[in-house]
C-alpha cells in the first residue's frame, strides 16, 4: 500500500510513518500542510491519503476542503481524516459530499495502531469509516435518546457499528452473531428509525448520520 500523509504536527507525521514503514506501508510523501497534496495524489496517485482535518493556515477545515477536492479527482485514492475533536459537521459533510472510501478518526485512534491500520485497509477497499464517538456524540445526552428509544439494546449495538461504517459481515465478526441475525437486526432498525434499505454501504452510513443530525435540529428548534 501507498499513502501520503498531510499532518502539521511533525511529531505525530513522523510517528505514523515510521509505524506505517514498519507494515511495509510506503509512506510517498509526507507533508505539514494541505498545500501539495492534491499535486501529490495527482502525480503518484497513493491508495491512501492520510489528513488531518485543521490544518495551516486558518486551522478550521483546509483537511475537510482538500479530502473533498481529491475524491472528485477520481484517481481512485481513499482518504482517512484524523481530528482532535468530535466534531459531527465535518464527519457528515465527508460522507455527503465524498464517494465511499473516506474515513473520519479522532486522532486517539492512532495510539490503538490496530484499530487504525483495520481503518486504513478499509477506506483502502472503498468503506467508509466514522469514529465511534461521532455516533455516540449524537444519541449520548438525555436529549437524543428518544432517537433510538424503539430500538433494543442489540440494535443498539448494531445501529452504532452501522453509523462506523462496518458492512453486515464486519457486524457479524465484530458481535459473534449470525449473519441472518444481523440481517434481521438491520431490517428491523431502519423500519424502526424509517431509513430506506439500501445495501449500498456509504448511502447506509449517510442515512443513520441524516437521521440523527435530523433529530438534533428538530431539538434545536423546539427549546
Amino acid at each position: 500500500m501507498r499513502v501520503a500523509i498531510a499532518e502539521d504536527s511533525a511529531l505525530l507525521r513522523a510517528g505514523m510513518a515510521r509505524l506505517l514503514a514498519d507494515e511495509g506501508i510506503d509512506v510517498i510523501a509526507s507533508l505539514g500542510d494541505t498545500t501539495e497534496i492534491v499535486e501529490v495524489v495527482r502525480k503518484c496517485r497513493p491508495h491512501v491519503v492520510i489528513m488531518d482535518v485543521r490544518m495551516p493556515p486558518t486551522h478550521t477545515d483546509e483537511g475537510i476542503r482538500a479530502a473533498v477536492e481529491i475524491q472528485r479527482m477520481d484517481t481512485g485514492t481513499a482518504v482517512l481524516l484524523l481530528s482532535q475533536y468530535v466534531e459531527p459537521t465535518y464527519a457528515e459533510e465527508l460522507v455527503r459530499e465524498a464517494p465511499a472510501g473516506t474515513g473520519y478518526l479522532l486522532k486517539q485512534r492512532v495510539g490503538d495502531f490496530a484499530e487504525f491500520l483495520s481503518a486504513l485497509h478499509r477506506v483502502r477497499q472503498g468503506e467508509t469509516v466514522l469514529d465511534s464517538d461521532i455516533f455516540k456524540q449524537f444519541v449520548g445526552s438525555p436529549r437524543e435518546k428518544h432517537a433510538t428509544e424503539l430500538l433494543t439494546p442489540r440494535e443498539r449495538q448494531v445501529l452504532e457499528l452501522m453509523a462506523t461504517g462496518l458492512t453486515n459481515s464486519g457486524i457479524v465478526n465484530r458481535l459473534g452473531i449470525s449473519e441472518r441475525a444481523v440481517e434481521k437486526h438491520v431490517t428491523s432498525i431502519l423500519g424502526k428509525l424509517r431509513i430506506a434499505n439500501s445495501g449500498e454501504n456509504h448511502r447506509r452510513v449517510l442515512a443513520v448520520l441524516n437521521y440523527l443530525r435530523g433529530i438534533e435540529r428538530l431539538h434545536d428548534r423546539s427549546e
